[in-house]
């Protein structure tokens, strides 16, 4: 009806000319999304490499050195875990400004204590194996010992719990592209896609379900 025309302005349905129609604004939909997944990725991908790449390193030295240094570590990583992690984003982000080296930083930093736990469990089921025990009887130095001995051993769960980590990075960026503390709009992201969605559920629910959708199979 000319009503419903109305309502939907530019909001076409996917045709042959927008194989996944347009938003609100008249914007490709497919192009859209493909262009969104760059933020999305990007985070996903080098928050989880600052993870591993700190805490798993940081998780290798407190569990083969043991001592003080690992009472802090453990402590620290403490902290860290007991701090609500919602909380802590949104106000380093409203401080810091909405950026996608801001945001990629600061989920970052807060992926940094479950992969420091991974790395130090798996380390100190590792150290006093025979192969690290012959290492060092050999006269192998601490740093040998951890790059050629330990770090192969360790870097299998790390990369299974990295994969994980990008996975659960990319949901965290989505909700706070929803809650609109993500990248800055006209910039595109799969989560303030389903935020600018939600409120055209009614006439077109394309416009939040093909984002929700892309985000689950990823």
């Amino acid at each position: 009806s000319p009503t419903e025309i109305d309502m939907l302005g530019k909001r076409a349905p996917p045709s042959a000319e927008h194989l996944l129609g347009t938003d609100s604004l008249g914007r490709d939909m497919l192009s859209r999304l493909i262009y969104g997944a760059r933020v999305s990725l990007t985070v996903g991908l080098l928050s989880s490499v600052i993870g591993v790449t700190v805490g798993g390193a940081l998780g290798m030295v407190a569990g083969y050195f043991r001592g003080r240094f690992e009472t802090l570590t453990v402590g620290g990583v403490d902290v860290l875990l007991a701090f609500p992690p919602l909380v802590f984003l949104l106000a380093v982000i409203a401080y810091l400004g909405q950026s996608v080296l801001n945001i990629t930083l600061v989920i970052g930093v807060l992926s940094i204590p479950a992969f420091t736990r991974v790395a130090r469990a798996v380390t100190l089921s590792l150290s006093e194996r025979e192969f690290v025990v012959a290492a060092r009887a050999l006269g192998a130095t601490h740093g040998r010992i951890l790059l050629r001995e330990l770090l192969p051993n360790v870097s299998l769960p790390l990369v299974a719990f990295f994969l994980l980590g990008v996975a659960v990075t990319i949901v965290v960026e989505g909700a706070l592209s929803f809650l609109g503390l993500g990248v800055p709009p006209p910039t595109a992201s799969w989560g303030s896609m389903i935020g600018e969605g939600r409120e055209n559920l009614d006439i077109a629910p394309w416009l939040a379900f093909l984002p929700a959708g892309f985000m689950f199979l990823t």
